[in-house]
């Protein structure tokens, strides 16, 4: 299931003026980078995305066969190919693509995951894959989930959960090039059971992760954070606990994260500084057969909201 250059026929415009026609993606208009050539760190790769996509947007790949298009139900690769039509109509307009693994192994699909990483690596290099896994386990079985996210599917970052502390996260940063993304506050409403809990002085649990993180955890500068858009206000605290370190929010589009907010919120030193992620209201903006023209559609206008964020607040 090896995937090619995408082509796109027809000279379809997507029907909002000043956007991008369609067969004209920014993958296929971005030049290749000479640093793509040689290996590069996940903050690297990041930091690279950032500049030539102009884009802080990440594209959440959680595949529901329910919701997938007809021409796709029933196919026994559908989950591959839904993936692979998604990132071929969005992949110009973002910053990092985020597999989240449940949805693949839920459908007995993980195979059609490696696909997909492979698919990305050969037709995407510039284009950092977070593969959304959430493990927290003890060092032994720690050492083994990180083999599957960087050996398995040589994925450049991946999400874990520091619940069990820093020797549960060690293993994940044995890997010196890859990105070790933390959760910290969290965008579910139960979230503050825990991260809200007081550890001393009136200081919440979510920011002293944050401070671990930062200070003690972060031994190969390839850390970044979980903090959640639905709380703005909690953005604005890790950042100004971590500085520049990279932040994945999630919570915008379907959860209803403020973009704006979110951007005055978490922008670093540069005006960067955040991987901003957006799943369902990209990948089922149709149902229809204009499902990739739609997602491409979704990501143009969720990057471009995300760049008026950011010019407003160095305006502000």
């Amino acid at each position: 299931m090896q995937g090619r250059q995408p082509t796109h026929t027809g000279q379809r415009v997507l029907n909002k003026p000043g956007l991008l026609l369609y067969n004209s993606l920014l993958t296929s208009a971005w030049p290749a980078s000479p640093t793509h050539r040689f290996k590069m760190k996940f903050t690297e790769k990041l930091a690279d995305a950032w500049s030539h996509a102009n884009s802080m947007l990440v594209v959440g790949l959680d595949p529901d066969p329910t919701r997938f298009p007809a021409e796709l139900k029933g196919q026994p690769d559908a989950i591959f190919l839904f993936c692979k039509g998604i990132v071929d109509a969005t992949a110009g307009y973002a910053c990092a693509v985020k597999p989240q693994i449940a949805y693949f192994a839920a459908q007995r699909a993980e195979d059609q995951l490696e696909a997909l990483c492979t698919y990305l690596r050969e037709q995407y290099p510039h284009l950092p894959i977070i593969l959304d896994a959430k493990r927290g386990d003890i060092g032994s079985t720690a050492e083994q989930y990180a083999a599957e996210a960087f050996e398995r599917y040589q994925a450049d970052a991946v999400t874990v959960n520091p619940y069990m502390g820093f020797d549960s996260v060690k293993p994940y940063l044995e890997w010196e090039e890859k990105g070790v993304i933390v959760l910290c506050r969290t965008s579910n409403e139960g979230g503050s059971d825990l991260q809200f809990l007081d550890v001393g002085h009136g200081k919440p649990l979510y920011l002293h992760v944050a401070e671990q993180v930062a200070n003690r955890w972060n031994t190969t500068g390839q850390c970044a954070l979980v903090v959640g858009a639905t709380f703005p206000n909690e953005i604005a605290k890790v950042r100004a606990c971590v500085g520049d370190m990279p932040l994945l929010i999630p919570g915008i589009g379907a959860q209803g994260g403020d973009i704006a907010g979110t951007v005055a919120a978490g922008q670093d030193s540069q005006g960067l500084g955040m991987m901003i992620n957006s799943s369902r209201a990209i990948l089922y903006a149709s149902s229809s057969d204009d499902w990739r023209e739609a997602a491409a559609l979704a990501a143009i206008e969720t990057r471009e909201a995300i760049n008026a964020a950011k010019s407003a607040a160095k305006r502000s």
